[in-house]
Parts: C-alpha cells; sequence; structure tokens
C-alpha cells in the first residue's frame, strides 16, 4: 500500500508544483478501450499499448478534475486508515464535495476507474471494493480461508452446501485450495448452474462449478485464474449461443476487456476454452432459436472490426460470420428440448475438439 500511498502524493504534488509555477496540470490516464489494446496468444490477454488521455485543467474540466483529485484523496484516507468504502458510498460520500459532488453513480465510477488506471492497480488497492458477489461455488473443492479476528485457518467444503453453494468473496488473494477435480466449469447462468448443482454434476464429473452469474466480477475472474493456476487445472466456460455470451462473458473471462486493460494479466484465463454454445451447435443439436436483433448483429460486427482477439482466431470470426448469416441466437438452456438433464448426460464436454479458443 506504501506504493499506492506514494504514487498519490506524487501526482498531488506535481499538480501543486505546476500551479505554483503558473502552467496548467495535467492528468494523464491510459486510454481504457480496445483500440488500445493488443492481443498476444503467448501472454494470453489484452495488453494496453500506450495511448493516454491528456485531462489539462482549463474552465471547461475544472469539475472533473477537482472531482479525480476529490477521489484521489478519498482513496489516500482510505488506505492510510486500512479502510475500504463500496462504490455505491464513495458517490455518497461526494455529496459533501460542494461543486465537486457527482450527479450520477457512473459519472463517480468512470473517475474511480480513471485513478485506478492512472496508478495502474486495482480498486481494491485504493480501498474501493464493488457491490457485486463475486460468484458461486459447488464441487470437488477446498478452500482454506482465515478468521478475521483470531486469524485461525477456516476449511471451507465446497461439497456441503446442500442446494446451495459457497460465495466467492471480494478479497481472494489470500485464499487456498485443496482439490482432486479435474477441471473447471465456468457457467453464465445461475438457472443452468443451479440444475447442474442438484444433480450433484460435480460428483460425477469429478469437477468444480462456477457460476459466473452473467459478466463474470473481478473478483470470479480472479478465483478462477488463481484455482486454475495454483492447480494446474483447465477452464471450461459455458455460455449462451449468442455474440453477448462470446465476447462479453467468455472473452471478458478469457483475455480481458479494453476498459481494464490495465489490470488484465490479474484477472483473465488465459488457459479458459470455449464449449458453449456455438452457431454450430445451434445446427447439430437442432436448438430452439430466437431471432437476432440488430443491436446483437451490430456487437458481432463491432468483433470483427474491433476485437484483437477475434482477429487473432480464425475459429471466432468463421462463427460469427455463421451466425450472422443465420441471424439466430440460442440459449444454453435450448438444450432441454431434448430433456433437462440432457446437457448433463449428452453435451459435448467429451469432445474438446468442438471447443472454440
Amino acid at each position: 500500500m506504501t506504493k499506492v500511498l506514494t504514487e498519490i502524493k506524487n501526482i498531488a504534488n506535481g499538480i501543486y508544483t505546476k500551479i505554483l509555477d503558473r502552467k496548467q496540470p495535467k492528468l494523464e490516464t491510459p486510454l481504457r478501450a480496445l483500440t488500445n489494446v493488443k492481443y498476444d496468444e503467448k501472454e494470453g490477454y489484452f495488453e494496453i499499448i500506450g495511448k493516454k488521455k491528456i485531462r489539462t485543467l482549463t474552465a471547461a474540466s475544472v469539475k472533473t478534475f477537482a472531482q479525480t483529485l476529490r477521489m484521489m484523496a478519498l482513496s489516500k484516507e482510505l488506505v492510510e486508515k486500512e479502510d475500504i468504502a463500496t462504490k455505491r458510498e464513495a458517490y455518497y460520500v461526494s455529496k459533501n464535495w460542494g461543486e465537486a459532488r457527482f450527479n450520477s453513480q457512473p459519472d463517480s465510477d468512470t473517475v474511480m476507474d480513471d485513478v485506478e488506471a492512472m496508478l495502474m492497480v486495482n480498486r481494491e488497492q485504493i480501498g474501493f471494493i464493488p457491490e457485486e458477489k463475486g460468484g458461486e461455488v459447488a464441487g470437488k473443492l477446498i478452500v482454506i480461508d482465515r478468521d478475521v479476528e483470531t486469524k485461525n485457518e477456516i476449511r471451507i467444503d465446497c461439497t456441503k452446501f446442500g442446494s446451495g453453494a459457497y460465495s466467492i468473496p471480494i478479497s481472494i488473494e489470500h485464499l487456498k485450495f485443496e482439490t482432486n477435480a479435474k477441471f473447471v466449469l465456468a457457467i453464465e447462468t445461475a438457472g443452468m448452474f443451479q440444475r447442474l448443482v442438484k444433480h450433484k454434476y460435480w460428483k460425477t464429473a469429478n469437477c468444480i462449478l462456477i457460476s459466473m452469474g452473467g459478466v463474470p466480477t473481478r473478483a470470479c475472474r480472479r478465483f478462477i485464474r488463481r484455482l486454475s493456476e495454483d492447480k494446474k487445472m483447465p477452464v471450461y466456460a459455458f455460455t449462451d449461443g449468442d455474440f453477448y455470451g462470446y465476447f462479453n462473458i467468455y472473452r471478458t473471462l478469457k483475455v480481458g476487456s479494453g476498459n481494464a486493460a490495465h489490470i488484465n494479466k490479474y484477472f483473465c484465463v488465459p488457459q479458459a476454452k470455449f464449449l458453449g454454445v456455438t452457431p454450430q451447435d445451434i445446427i447439430d443439436y437442432k436448438l430452439p432459436t430466437h431471432p437476432m436483433k440488430d443491436v446483437d448483429i451490430k456487437r458481432g460486427k463491432d468483433a470483427l472490426k474491433n476485437d484483437p482477439f477475434v482477429q487473432h482466431h480464425k475459429e471466432w470470426q468463421k462463427a460469427i460470420h455463421q451466425q450472422t448469416q443465420m441471424k439466430a441466437r440460442a440459449e444454453q438452456q435450448a438444450l432441454a428440448k431434448w430433456g433437462l438433464n440432457y446437457v448433463i448426460t449428452k453435451y459435448k464436454l467429451k469432445h474438446p475438439e468442438k471447443f472454440l479458443p
């Protein structure tokens, strides 16, 4: 944390010096977008390439400039006191900032992300935590946590939650794992996760089930990354057969996002493989479909045009063209056409040659 405090003070001193010299102070942050990342399969994640967003103190930018400095001051206070604030709490704290207060939380979140990127750390290191849960886990895994007060070790058996599941905490760096499972199955929807848990799929397949609950949170991605690396386990992602599932959920899990390019190397899971519903599955399994909307087609075209991950993998380019021509998408629950438990007994887990990269 000393590094974070030092960097905040250095930025503040630089601005103070500029003001004393009667020069316009500036704040530089990495541009957080797909246009500012590259993808190298050997590295396995989106890397930031250097484009900067420069905010100069002017009459037009004075409010945002002040909000950024106030957010940094709040971060400094949290780190010094070893305290935390949720993103929502940070927004409400700003209501005491006079004219620098935020009018909406999205504005507050954006400035928080700018500060995080400016310091090249993740937001937990500067005292801010998300509101959302990290995900849920069931199966052959023992999570070794510690008691907050006594620091004693706590062993949590993820096979012992009955019809429930273990919730991934926001901070997971201190966790340790014990498992003899063969793989991790990361699942998009809570409904499919619950079906697999109810029928103890983790037992018959000797695996660990993790519910991503849509786009996986940072905590969820970091948990999967640490688990897969520590235990040398393959990770398979099971999502709907649509461009949102492919590129907002799976791609974010595997290689990260443009928005978080400065920290992707900590949160992505490069070894993940896609075994979700593909365009070819829609044909092979004769799945019920929904028509693609204009926004769906645009998402696919944008991926072809702007996504370095898609541009690297011809398999994904082919899948996008195929699905765009079909003008159809399918949910993972569509496999229930062949029986509620078809996904457990017949789906393609035993055919890795059908997985997409």
